[in-house]
């Protein structure tokens, strides 16, 4: 990642066959005007061979700058092109071009490649490379072939001997890259490839940018496309677009946070013991005073199993229950499972969770399933509730700390007999985080 100062030029080598275009002299001919009808030209024909993608590439808007070492992008989907590099290139190859710099922003590396380094705290220009050679790794492994040639010097997870169909996060984990940072130092796709922003870019102020808005818009459209028609897209894009809408935020560390954090409250798990003794008794000859000793916590998860709450969901809470354990220490015996409807069901202790029985089908009280945990011997620590929210709540919180894991749903379409039923939203002294 460059510093905030404008950086002094690096020379850096491209592969034989392509352009060197670091400055207009670089390239012997410095009047060489951008030859926008070839650029246009392989965008049509990226379009014909990638007609899924065409709402994406027709959104970019094109910049003509020849500091830019080859065709790069920025997060406002504006696209930096080099006019030696459009010269040298073959139109299909260009095409290729295209499709690759616009992965990138349909796929949010900037985003992306912005946490990996804020979480890693890798902010330098070997780190913001190997963010982008991870990016390509990602996107370059699907998205050539049937009419879309491959570009001289697009890199493959194979260079590195890795399988393809990684994400650009996994191959960060699992290869350092430093055998291809010395021939990829040119590599450079912009700050919409690993969130980076580079001198040349615009900025979010600059003119001809994509609001977040109208990027999300570009994406939907995309992905709906890629939905309707999926045997025109190869798996990855599939993929892609099955997960675009998702929410984002990492539930299941939220989740994990949450319980790990109710868990970690103060009084929680907290008792006095005499096993040994408090420091304070050194300053009382002849008291023995009991220490404070933590214990691990106890919890307990009611899982909504009414009519409302689809077979899918309840697998997926038995993951979360092994996740909960997890949380926890991995002390399956401190876990217990309730199953609950309009009517709680034992309290059944956690040995495996995929040999739980979950019992319901029918209405929705999850104020049995609290009330039946409460009663529990020991007492829980922490209660967690995974639902789809169509409950009422209990009117007083619960002597021990809560948190409710929601199933999504859509604004309408709860109750066909009430289009106006909204159910109640979880109480605030409830931690809620949104499941899937």
């Amino acid at each position: 990642m460059p510093p905030i100062a404008p950086p002094r030029p690096v020379r850096a080598t491209l592969p034989e066959s392509w352009p060197r275009t670091g400055t207009g002299e670089a390239t012997g001919r410095p009047g060489l005007r951008l030859d926008t009808e070839k650029l246009l030209a392989a965008r049509l024909h990226a379009v014909k061979v990638r007609p899924y993608l065409a709402d994406a590439l027709f959104a970019l808007h094109v910049v003509e700058d020849p500091s830019v070492p080859t065709m790069a992008v920025d997060a406002h989907w504006r696209c930096y092109v080099s006019p030696a590099f459009v010269a040298r290139m073959p139109v299909a190859e260009l095409a290729g071009v295209w499709v690759h710099e616009v992965s990138h922003l349909l796929r949010d590396h900037h985003g992306r490649g912005e946490r990996y380094a804020r979480r890693h705290e890798e902010h330098g220009p070997g780190e913001r490379l190997r963010r982008n050679i991870a990016a390509d790794f990602e996107i370059n492994d699907d998205i050539y072939g049937d009419g879309l040639p491959r570009p001289r010097g697009a890199v493959l997870p194979s260079l590195l001997r890795l399988p393809s169909g990684l994400l650009m996060e996994e191959y960060l984990r699992t290869a350092s890259m430093s055998g291809l940072a010395s021939d990829l130092a040119w590599l450079d796709c912009g700050g919409g490839a690993d969130g980076q922003e580079r001198p040349w870019e615009l900025g979010p102020d600059g003119a001809h940018g994509l609001s977040r808005q109208q990027r999300d818009a570009v994406r939907f459209r995309v992905a709906e496309g890629i939905k309707g028609r999926p045997g025109d897209a190869p798996e990855g894009w599939r993929r892609w677009a099955d997960e675009a809408f998702h929410p984002p935020q990492p539930w299941r560390e939220l989740l994990g946070s949450a319980v790990r954090s109710a868990a970690g409250g103060p009084g929680v798990g907290e008792n006095h013991s005499y096993r040994r003794p408090s420091r304070r008794s050194a300053s009382l000859p002849g008291v023995l005073l009991p220490s404070l000793r933590r214990t691990p916590p106890r919890v307990c998860v009611v899982i909504d199993t009414s009519g409302s709450v689809s077979d899918a969901e309840l697998g997926s809470a038995l993951l979360e229950v092994a996740a909960i354990a997890q949380a926890v220490g991995g002390r399956r015996d401190l876990v217990s499972v309730i199953s609950c409807d309009a009517a709680a069901g034992v309290a059944v202790p956690l040995c495996r969770a995929e040999n739980i029985e979950l019992l319901g089908g029918g209405g929705t009280d999850l104020r049995s399933g609290f009330a039946r945990a409460l009663r529990s011997r020991p007492r829980p620590d922490v209660i967690v509730a995974l639902t789809d929210g169509q409950t009422p709540w209990p009117s007083a919180q619960p002597p021990c700390r809560t948190v409710v894991g929601l199933f999504p749903r859509p604004a309408d379409g709860l109750d066909e007999d009430d289009p106006g039923y909204v159910p109640d939203a979880p109480p605030l002294w409830a931690r809620v985080v949104t499941l899937g």
